[in-house]
């Protein structure tokens, strides 16, 4: 596993509500917290094949805060029927409470849905996340259990995280 994500995932998990992730859906089976480190893996993996010089930290952090959103989308409130455009807003909100972000973190929280937010992103990372969360998406919707090795890792820094 990439170095730069354990020690951004560490940082994340201390005083915030990143362990909440785990506790809601985001497709298929996979939590939201997986699907997030998912997207991130994803997009290191498209901005090393194409060569893309990307602020990696920003990315990271961004990719794992893109739906920091905390509320089960699947619970049938009638609000939830248009989370697609809305969450981006809700997660961006709850980041920002509990994160001190940057302008590229920013923009890949609240664009990462484009074209469904108005607005597209501004900054390549932003570009990149956006992509790798349609791909993970379709992974998610298609597969059961996508991602052992992430929930693994996610064991694990949670460990070191409460110790």
């Amino acid at each position: 596993m990439n170095r730069e994500v354990i020690v951004c995932l560490r940082e994340l998990f201390v005083n915030s509500r990143l362990r909440m992730m785990l506790d809601f859906t985001q497709h298929g089976d996979t939590s939201c917290l997986e699907h997030t480190l998912a997207v991130v893996f994803c997009s290191l993996a498209i901005a090393r094949f194409l060569r893309i010089r990307v602020s990696k930290r920003e990315l990271i952090r961004g990719g794992i805060l893109h739906d920091y959103f905390l509320y089960d989308w699947h619970d049938g409130k009638k609000e939830r029927r248009i989370h697609g455009f809305t969450h981006p807003s809700m997660a961006l909100m709850n980041a920002e409470e509990d994160f001190y972000l940057s302008r590229r973190e920013r923009d890949i929280i609240k664009k990462h849905m484009f074209p469904l937010t108005a607005k597209p992103p501004k900054y390549k990372e932003a570009w990149i996340i956006c992509l790798a969360d349609k791909i993970c998406a379709c992974i998610e919707a298609f597969r059961k259990e996508p991602y052992p090795e992430i929930k693994k890792m996610i064991k694990r820094q949670e460990c070191y995280a409460q110790g």
